[in-house]
């Protein structure tokens, strides 16, 4: 019978070490697909939500917000007859409310989105109803303090995959250590 390169035997190191590099290349690939997942292609912030007079009410939900540079503000209409007139921003930050002038409501399901860029104040009312207290302010800053934490924070996501890998390292380890405790040694018929 002719022996060909297939059917060389495989020493249990070999075997092992191969199966280890298999099992490290895959979580080096798996680790390096989910950094590349979890960037941000946006180029820049976060997103957060306003919320015009929640409920009929005649407030802006958050009333005082603070933001970090490059954060984008979602105001969603939750009643109706309301709009955002800037009262005083940061010198050079441009931004002007809601489109249309300074009498012009919108209603329920209206959204208006606006990105700061500028660090410093933005204070804002509804003209219909400032004289009801209906006034918020934005603060933006360079960057947001995370109160302290003690690294990041990983999302739901990589602690799913970390334990789908693991899990799959284990699966591979264990066949081989079967295979190799009570596979090994049998004569092939010739």
């Amino acid at each position: 019978m002719d022996e060909d390169a297939t059917d060389t035997p495989v020493s249990r190191r070999g075997f092992m070490t191969a199966v280890g590099g298999a099992a490290a290349a895959g979580a080096a690939g798996t680790a390096a697909a989910q950094e590349e997942d979890g960037e941000d292609g946006g180029g820049g912030g976060a997103t957060e939500e306003v919320v015009v007079g929640p409920g009929g009410s005649l407030v802006y939900e958050p009333a005082d917000l603070e933001i970090a540079v490059g954060t984008t503000v979602n105001f969603v209409w939750d009643s109706d007859n309301h709009n955002i007139v800037v009262e005083n921003q940061p010198d050079g930050a441009g931004w002007e409310g809601t489109p249309g002038s300074d009498s012009e409501t919108y209603d329920t399901g209206y959204e208006y989105s606006h990105t700061f860029e500028t660090t410093g104040t933005y204070d804002y009312y509804c003209q219909p109803h400032v004289g009801a207290g209906m006034e918020a302010s934005i603060e933006v800053v360079e960057s947001l303090d995370t109160g302290g934490s003690s690294g990041p924070v990983l999302p739901q996501s990589a602690k799913t995959l970390a334990v789908a890998t693991t899990a799959a390292m284990l699966s591979v380890l264990s066949l081989a250590y079967f295979f190799m405790r009570y596979g090994g040694d049998f004569e092939t018929p010739e």
